[in-house]
Parts: C-alpha cells; structure tokens; sequence
C-alpha cells in the first residue's frame, strides 16, 4: 500500500493519498484547490488517480475534488448523507453510510458520521492482502488528535439557527456508535491539525490511534458515561470566533467550485495600469512584511505578508465578489506562487502582478506605543483578537470585532472619527489596519497589541526627580 500526506501549514489542513502499487490506481482524499502536487506525487509513484472524495463540504478552504476528478478522470464519490440541504449540487457518485468500494486491493468503508456537518463521512481502510481488519481511518473534521469537530460553524459562519445543539447531539452519537466500535490499534488520520478554526484544542502531531482517544481525549469520560448534556456544554464553550468567509466556502463548495482548467500567466503591469486600477477600485495586495508595508503605505492596500498565514488572512480580510486584485509580488514566480495559494480560499480574479508600489500615493503608517493610547481618549478602539482573547482580558472600552468578520461588517463602524486597531502583538491589527485604511476609515494601530498595553500597566510609575 502506497500512502502520502500533504499538509498545508497555513490552513492547518491535511489531505491523503492513498494507492494501490500492484494495480497502479491511487485515491486521494480532501484535496486542496492547487491540484498539481496531487499529479506530480501520483507520476513519480507511477499512480493513476483514479478516485477521488472528501469527507463533507468544507468550510475553511476551496476544495480541489472536483478539479482533480475533471483533470484525471477519476471516479468522484462524494456524501450523499444529511438530507437536501446537504447534498452537493454537481454530479459525483454518491456515497451513503455502510457502502465500500475498492482502489486497487484496499477496501474502503463508508461512516456516516454526523457532527461537525450533517453529511460528514469517515473512511475505513482495510489493507486486503494483509488481512480482513481495518488499519486506518480518515476522519476529516470528525475527530481530530485530542480534540473532536466544532458543531457550531454552521451557526457562526452560515447563517445557521442554533444548529450547534443538534451537531452536538449527532457527534455524541457519531463518537459512541461509531469511533469507539474500532479496534483501538486503528490509526486515525484527520482533516486538521492545531492552528485550524474548526476545532478549540487540536493536537501538533499528525496521527493518533483510536485506542490513544479512548484512553486520553477530553471527550471520552462523557461518553463513556452517557454524559451527552455535560459533554455538549464542554464542546460548544470556549469556540473561537469562525471566520465569516467560512460561508462562502461553504457555499462554493457545496454548489461547485469553478475549474481553473489550464491558467494563463499573470501580467507585469506597469504604473500607469497600476494606478488605473486601484483610482477603478482594485486593490493591491501588498504582500511585504508589515513594517516595510507601515514605512510608505501604498493608497488602495491591503497589507497580507507573504508567510505561514497568506491564505488564512486573504479569506479574513478580501471578498472576491466586490473588486479585482492586484499582487505586489517579489517577481514572476513568486506571484504565481501567491495565486495559486489565493486559489485555496477561491480568490481568483487576480488581473495582474507588480513588483513596486510605484504609480500609487503612499503615507507612512506606523504604530503609535501604548504610553501614547491616553492621546486618542475620543477614537474607538477596536480590538480584531478572538472574543476568547478578549474575555481573558482587554483594554477597557475596547470594541472586539475578530479580524476574519471584519471585512462583514465595515458598516458597523465609524468613519468620522479614529478607529484604534490592535490584536495580541500586532501581526493581526497590522493586516486589518491596512484593510480599514484601504476603505477610507481614520486608523492608527497600538504598537504591540494588547500585549504591549498591558506592559505598560503594570510597568512603575516613574516620579520627577
């Protein structure tokens, strides 16, 4: 048996490749939207892909199954469990609770397995050559290492009506019925690790073993005893906030997302076309560091660092339905780079790249020092940090509006008078300051975040000598 995992760091978001090498077929299971690392694994293995699914409609990120299936030919086979409003809306073969199909001489076991969404699947992988019981399940967002799928994102992020009881109800049953029948030497393969949203405590290492969740997973003491009203409190307390793109990706996913097909290379644009574009309304997504970005700000700018979070802060802070985009891209290569990244959470309409701001206004736009924040008693502060941050402690007054709602909900804030920003140390304010300044607001960020402000109330007064 043949078995790879790609993982990609920014969205804390794991697929899998899994083959056959005596019959040449492979599977791969939750595919991200860049599909050539998928293609280029399959051809050094001397894999065909030839079927491809995934374990429920995403939310966090463009799914690349149906890409994948279109540019192979493989076999999609996508849930068709949850009821109506569940069910993907392009063709795929369906796939129901207790089906099994074969990629080679590996069988794979169908679970319904209801929580995190209504459709959710979990694949049971038995290795037939090597005997009759199952070695591996992939479990996308159903149980993660140490942690299970949040049930509330539906309510957060889709517009869902206290859907988190029901999900809370339906993953209790999900984990009794379902997780704890395996044979505890089953190793668990998950859609996330730590750092990803869709859960509140996910484990740093990539696998865990079913009989490893029995023994040590916060969730196992409830059901073993029949807790489900103790074991629904601990599960919906403490969620961070659910970036609102969620929806969209949600949404896209479940209608279809657009083939990319065969792409054209972006084109260099010079700094007439540059400042034509942005006076149109584009934006320019500056993508140096911050303090570079905060020395000479560029007009019409979004500040989205190229880094470990590139992908998570564009779907944060852009809305593909509103305006075209440019890249301040090092050269060619890198802003191919960074398209294919914005292809993760389905920003496509990139018309061009450059490599300077030149043909743009710019304005310096550094932090102030938290010994400063007395200056701006009449702004509003505006704190981007999770509401969980917030409630452990905040500066007071301070508005907390999570940075990945931000761009929902520009009508809720003021443009005649200054608008504060700050996170926990100021990577987060740096990208959300940039986005208000884009859209015309009066911003200044604290230097430091939060981190800095309480620094400096405890720090000692110092008297004149």
């Amino acid at each position: 048996m043949f078995f790879e995992r790609f993982y990609n760091t920014d969205l804390a978001q794991a697929s899998y490749m899994i083959g056959c090498q005596k019959t040449g077929e492979c599977l791969v299971i939750d595919p991200v939207r860049d599909i050539q690392p998928y293609l280029d694994r399959a051809a050094r293995e001397k894999l065909r892909v030839t079927h491809v699914t995934e374990t429920h409609i995403h939310a966090d990120y463009l799914s690349g199954s149906r890409e994948l299936a279109a540019r192979t030919g493989a076999r999609l086979l996508l849930s068709a469990e949850g009821g109506p409003d569940w069910t993907y809306g392009f063709r795929a073969e369906p796939l129901r609770h207790g089906d099994t199909f074969m990629v080679g001489n590996l069988r794979l076991e169908v679970r319904h397995t209801p929580g995190h969404t209504p459709e959710s699947l979990s694949f049971l992988v038995t290795d037939t050559p090597r005997g009759d019981a199952p070695v591996m399940y992939f479990t996308g967002d159903f149980t993660f290492v140490g942690d299970i799928g949040r049930p509330d994102l539906l309510d957060e992020a889709a517009g869902g009506e206290d859907t988190r009881f029901t999900g809370a109800r339906q993953m209790f049953a999900s984990l009794r019925d379902q997780f704890l029948t395996l044979p505890d030497g089953v190793q668990v393969w998950p859609g996330h690790g730590a750092g990803s949203a869709c859960g509140k405590a996910l484990g740093a290492v990539p696998t865990t073993t079913v009989g490893y969740e029995r023994a040590m997973a916060w969730w196992a003491p409830y059901v073993a005893a029949g807790d489900e009203p103790g074991f629904t409190a601990e599960l919906l307390s403490g969620q961070p906030d659910a970036p609102l793109y969620y929806g969209r990706m949600k949404t896209q996913n479940r209608a279809g997302p657009a083939l990319l097909g065969e792409v054209t290379p972006l084109t260099h644009l010079g700094p007439d076309e540059l400042r034509a574009l942005v006076t149109a309304g584009a934006v320019l997504i500056d993508t140096r560091s911050r303090e570079e970005h905060q020395a000479a700000a560029p007009q019409g700018s979004v500040n989205i660092p190229d880094g470990n979070t590139f992908e998570t802060w564009a779907g944060w802070l852009l809305r593909p339905e509103h305006t075209p985009h440019v890249l301040l891209a090092r050269d060619a290569a890198h802003a191919a780079t960074l398209r294919r990244r914005l292809w993760m959470v389905g920003l496509d309409n990139v018309t061009g790249f450059v490599t300077s701001p030149d043909g743009l206004d710019t304005a310096p736009a550094r932090p102030f020092p938290a010994a400063e924040l007395p200056r701006h008693a009449g702004a509003l502060i505006l704190d981007v940090r999770n509401r969980t941050e917030h409630q452990a402690g905040a500066i007071p007054g301070a508005q907390q509006l999570h940075a990945g709602r931000l761009a929902w909900n520009l009508g809720t804030l003021p443009r005649d008078r200054e608008i504060v920003v700050h996170c926990q140390g100021g990577a987060r304010s740096a990208a959300a300051a940039s986005l208000l300044r884009a859209q015309g607001f009066q911003v200044s960020e604290l230097a430091g975040g939060y981190e800095a402000y309480a620094r400096e109330q405890q720090a000692p007064s110092v008297s004149p000598v």
